[in-house]
């Protein structure tokens, strides 16, 4: 019997797949700039400095947090573990949008008229990764392989 049968355990659908590669193709390019500085980003050690000295978030969970957007994203890419990934990646965005983006308030800064950007995204972002912690990874998922269902 296999020992993660109930995490890999999944509906036989491809809405998760869907759900799973816009996930992946939003969070992977932060990930991407935190990690490696892509996209104009800061890089690991400027993203992590940022969260432990401005949020005063400890060195550890920072670092969590930044590889957490860039290998999420490639779990849930492939549907690899996606409820551990997508647990991972909604706990992340819930954080930042309490810490960071509420101040804000709801909207999205989409006219560069408020200070910061608001927490909208954030929900979009918390829903969709707990709709794949129910489902799983669906059909075409690694998940599915492994856990051997037919």
């Amino acid at each position: 019997m296999n020992p993660f049968a109930g995490l890999l355990a999944t509906r036989r659908s491809l809405g998760p797949f869907v759900l799973r590669l816009g996930l992946a193709i939003v969070f992977f390019p932060h990930g991407a700039q935190n990690i490696f500085g892509w996209f104009g980003g800061r890089g690991l050690a400027a993203s992590t400095a940022f969260l432990h000295q401005s949020l005063h978030i400890p060195m550890l969970l920072a670092q969590a947090a930044v590889w957490t957007q860039l290998l999420a994203p490639i779990a849930l890419a492939f549907g690899f573990f996606t409820r551990l990934a997508a647990f991972a990646l909604g706990t992340t965005m819930a954080v930042a949008a309490i810490l960071v983006h509420l101040r804000y308030g709801f909207f999205m800064n989409w006219f560069g008229t408020q200070a910061g950007e608001g927490f909208e995204f954030h929900i979009l972002a918390v829903a969709g990764c707990l709709c794949l912690l129910f489902t799983g990874g669906g059909s075409l998922s690694a998940d599915h392989r492994i856990s051997g269902e037919v």
